[in-house]
């Protein structure tokens, strides 16, 4: 059998000569080594990263929209963290220019808590990198790392969460490895000034600053929003109310000193300006592509006065909403830019709404918990982008106690100027009795217009009792009167239309027909063989589904409708 060897006990030196003989041997290959330049012990690299634990707020750092701030708790290191909620089409990333040297190793980390967090690195001039955890009930620690190209300087450090998830947190981030020359902190920027006002945005515009990378926004000294351009609309303001605005300029380098500030006062509530006028145009206009004309809210056509945006979503929680613009099939759509065009119709003097339901809608608001819920996430809207009220297109019905409940609630946070529109099918309609019909009397004082679906819907009784076919005048009119005699002011009165033989399954109606019938409502003219009662000068006006299908047909209906409900007495 084989026996290993018993391990040799290393000797011990027992004279002071051979200790001092290797004393002096150590002390020797230390000299040697400092005179070599060699360190005795590899020392710790700096934190490339400014700001790295958000004790100061969120200084160094570009946050997109507006729900990025430093809390208390929960930390990880220190007394601050950064928390960011996404919301809608915004991930809620906040990033960081770092200067790097070209050719060099770097790694990358951050204590992250949440739900889907991410952290990577751009701009490296090799492969850009990110890493990313599902969920994390306590701090994690994510890490990546990179080697930049051969001419790469800056780096562009950055977290973010993901769509549709609640909010994340992220504390000491970290970016370690050869130091950059940062450049310069950028000049303050000039020429600041207010391009335009609604009443719950300002838009602001500025001249580029040479070497900034960003820029950061302030209202009344406080930080609100950072942006890549020259530009800026800060929402969620108040009505008739001045509010005093500054810009710096980022770099990598630093924040620049703040610019000279404007003021800039919201415009009186009520749609966004003068408010909606005594006879208006309403539109669908389609947060995705399903074959018709791809808009921008910029593009649709100035006959339109309420700009229904289709549609909000639902969400886990009974009863809220949210909205989430379908960038990528609108062919990169951005959030900012959907601000900016919604601002710019209010200042143009129409009114821009978020709609909630749809064909395939799926919100339910059966409870005074749901009620609530829609009611505190629909201002939540408002208040981030800036929309002046809200549509009820529910088609797989409503409950008219709660959907009361709920615009009244909402009326009480967004005030007199909210504008309320509802777009209920046919059958809803038929009596005073529906849900629908229920809760359009219910809120009578608060309601802007109820424009019903005269399409899909087949032969239908008119006030009269007769039975009218979809597509005619006397559709239109007769069933517009039992609206009209049932309780709802005339100027809460519409005609829902599709825009086009393509808008919808049937129902399409030929612009001439819709102007005798708005003639026939308002004027006693060029009516049908059905004879209204009397005549309703103040009609609202008229709806079609959809701009975008509008304008796949060259905007032929608003084109003939709108100067003919312009028109009206």
């Amino acid at each position: 059998m084989f026996r290993a060897r018993r391990p040799r006990t290393p000797r011990t030196v027992r004279t002071a000569r051979g200790s001092f003989r290797r004393l002096a041997v150590a002390a020797a290959g230390g000299l040697l080594a400092t005179l070599l330049g060699a360190p005795l012990a590899a020392s710790a690299e700096p934190n490339l990263v400014q700001n790295p634990g958000f004790e100061s707020g969120l200084s160094g750092w570009t946050c997109s929209g507006t729900a990025a701030t430093t809390v208390a708790g929960p930390v990880h290191g220190g007394t601050a963290a950064l928390r960011a909620t996404p919301a809608g089409q915004d991930n809620a990333r906040c990033t960081q220019s770092v200067a790097v040297r070209p050719n060099s190793a770097y790694e990358l980390s951050a204590w992250v808590q949440g739900s889907y967090i991410y952290l990577g690195a751009g701009g490296t001039g090799t492969t850009d990198v990110s890493t990313w955890t599902s969920g994390a009930s306590s701090y994690t620690q994510l890490k990546t790392s990179f080697t930049t190209g051969p001419n790469t300087t800056s780096v562009t450090v950055y977290t973010h969460g993901w769509y549709g998830q609640p909010a994340y947190h992220a504390d000491d981030v970290s970016l370690t490895g050869p130091g950059g020359d940062p450049g310069t902190v950028p000049a303050a920027p000039t020429g600041l000034q207010a391009t335009g006002t609604a009443a719950r945005s300002v838009s602001l515009g500025w001249s580029p600053v040479t070497g900034a990378t960003g820029y950061n926004v302030y209202r009344d000294g406080t930080k609100v929003l950072s942006t890549g351009g020259a530009s800026a609309t800060v929402t969620g303001l108040t009505p008739s109310t001045a509010y005093q605005f500054q810009v710096t300029a980022t770099n990598a380098a630093g924040e620049s000193p703040k610019s000279a500030a404007v003021t800039g006062t919201t415009t009186p509530d009520g749609g966004g300006g003068p408010g909606v006028p005594k006879h208006a145009v309403t539109g669908y206009w389609q947060n995705f592509n399903n074959g018709a004309t791809v808009q921008k809210i910029r593009d649709v056509s100035s006959q339109y006065d309420i700009i229904a945006v289709a549609f909000a979503d639902a969400t886990g929680t009974p009863g809220a909403v949210t909205f989430n613009l379908d960038s990528a099939g609108l062919g990169g759509y951005t959030v900012a830019e959907f601000k900016q065009d919604i601002a710019a119709k209010q200042q143009a003097g129409k009114s821009v709404i978020i709609s909630v339901g749809g064909e395939k809608g799926t919100v339910a608001v059966n409870s005074s918990t749901a009620a609530t819920n829609f009611a505190n996430s629909l201002y939540a809207l408002m208040t981030e982008y800036g929309f002046d009220g809200v549509d009820i297109d529910l088609e797989n019905g409503l409950n008219s106690t709660y959907m009361t409940q709920a615009l009244r609630s909402l009326s009480q946070k967004a005030g007199p100027g909210l504008v309320i529109t509802m777009a209920p099918q046919t059958i809803d309609m038929q009596s005073t009795a529906g849900e629908y019909f229920k809760t359009a009397l219910n809120i009578k004082d608060i309601l802007t217009v109820v424009n019903m679906q005269y399409y899909n819907s087949g032969t239908m009784l008119g006030c009269d009792g007769g039975v009218y076919a979809q597509g005619t005048i006397n559709f239109l009119t007769a069933l517009a009167c039992i609206q009209l005699e049932g309780g709802l002011a005339p100027s809460q009165v519409g005609l829902g239309l599709p825009a086009s033989t393509r808008a919808a399954g049937g129902g399409y109606t030929a612009p001439s027909v819709v102007n005798a019938a708005l003639d026939c409502l308002a004027r006693g003219t060029n009516c049908g063989s059905f004879k209204p009662p009397r005549t309703y000068p103040d009609l609202r006006g008229a709806m079609t589904w959809s701009t975008n299908w509008d304008a796949t047909a060259g905007n032929s209906w608003s084109g003939a409708v709108g100067p003919h409900v312009h028109a009206l007495p």
